[in-house]
């Protein structure tokens, strides 16, 4: 995977980014490792990505556990940091946020192929943008993303495939873009969510099984109190308790492999800039998109040229200024479909260190959190493949 390393003699400088491992170690391309290990191939396999082969796969994704930050706090989590000496991290998407990184699972697509290429984009056509979250517009999900899910061929292929998530995310336009295909079983505690994924990740004479289960509150957690926080480290140690407990509830012939969306990082006060407070960054700006670490910006006709100046010269090193055709030449979205092209920023702000961009005249709850995700820094990209 290409985490890029600085020349130790080198000049101080900003911290390098880690760049997404498409086709060879990277979020999207877990679901299609399983098949190959349940045997029932999608296509060719992952070159760097190889599961046990099984006849029942479990894959557990904690929301927002970064490879790095495990390493970092292993002591809180002992039951997961154990599985880190056999383990070799993998890469999330661009950006590293929860729409992009649930739907390259789901899909085993990358994010200029399925479509959902940040938290917030332009709806093309229109001023509006559309929150991959919320799903809080009038869009056809299945026509935001019409390529057919990875679970849904698995499910073709005569593997049961299962999602085990709150019960309010069930038909969602997220689930429905990111997961259709697949048999869904709500739950809302952790001990029903065991008891789901037992029952479902039982295989039959001649059938396998995925089942995918999710948990969100390290994440939430992280954007409240931050990662450094007595918080955060408490929801670490109760969500490692619940991926011990499901290990032991689960017979021994069923694989488990637990994963994140992203990692994290601590925003301070003074490492923010907030667009709403700054006339010049708004020149040429028509829509604020993204989010406050991975920013698209959808600029007004003629305007990128000055647009990218400008911000280059406020930003300077602590953000990479890209254009749209800039980003997709270094394949941070992966192959781009023309139908995602709008979708994507005519500029888009890639934060490095713990700098972000707020734009809290759109966004206001930004300002209340510490942790944030997003770019392209290898806390937020590099995320645990852990297998028991």
């Amino acid at each position: 995977m290409a985490e890029q390393v600085a020349d130790p003699g080198a000049e101080p400088g900003p911290a390098a980014f880690c760049e997404p491992a498409y086709g060879v170690r990277s979020l999207g391309d877990l679901v299609p490792a399983a098949a190959h290990a349940l045997g029932a191939p999608l296509g060719p396999a992952p070159s760097g990505l190889v599961l046990p082969e099984a006849a029942s796969y479990v894959v557990f994704l904690i929301d927002g556990l970064g490879a790095r930050l495990l390493e970092r706090y292993a002591h809180a989590a002992p039951y997961l940091s154990s599985l880190l000496a056999t383990s070799s991290p993998a890469t999330a998407g661009v950006p590293s946020t929860t729409s992009t990184s649930l739907t390259s699972l789901g899909t085993g697509l990358t994010p200029g192929a399925h479509g959902l290429v940040g938290f917030t984009t332009r709806i093309p056509g229109t001023d509006e943008l559309l929150n991959a979250l919320l799903w809080d517009h009038d869009v056809d999900p299945a026509q935001w993303q019409p390529h057919t899910t990875a679970f849904a061929a698995l499910q073709a292929a005569g593997v049961r495939v299962t999602v085990v998530n709150k019960r309010e995310f069930n038909g969602s336009g997220l689930t429905v873009a990111a997961h259709r295909g697949a048999d869904y079983v709500g739950v809302d505690k952790v001990g029903e969510r065991i008891a789901a994924v037992v029952a479902a990740s039982r295989p039959g004479p001649r059938q396998p099984t995925l089942t995918y289960v999710y948990d969100g509150d390290l994440d939430w957690t992280g954007h409240r109190w931050g990662v450094a926080s007595t918080q955060w480290l408490q929801q670490l140690a109760m969500i490692d308790h619940e991926a011990e407990q499901l290990r032991e509830a689960l017979p021994a012939d069923r694989r488990m492999v637990v994963v994140a969306d992203h990692g994290m990082v601590d925003v301070a006060d003074g490492s923010r800039i907030d667009v709403s407070a700054h006339d010049d960054l708004r020149s040429g700006v028509a829509i604020v998109g993204g989010e406050a670490r991975f920013r698209h910006l959808y600029c007004t006709g003629g305007a990128v040229p000055d647009v990218v100046a400008t911000w280059r010269e406020v930003v300077g090193q602590r953000a990479e200024v890209l254009t749209r055709a800039e980003a997709i030449g270094r394949g941070w979205f992966g192959a781009v479909d023309p139908s995602v092209l709008p979708r994507i920023g005519d500029v888009v702000v890639a934060c490095r260190d713990d700098f972000a961009v707020l734009a809290t005249d759109s966004f206001p709850y930004e300002a209340k959190l510490i942790g944030m995700h997003g770019s392209l820094t290898p806390e937020e990209m590099l995320i645990p493949v852990l297998v028991d």
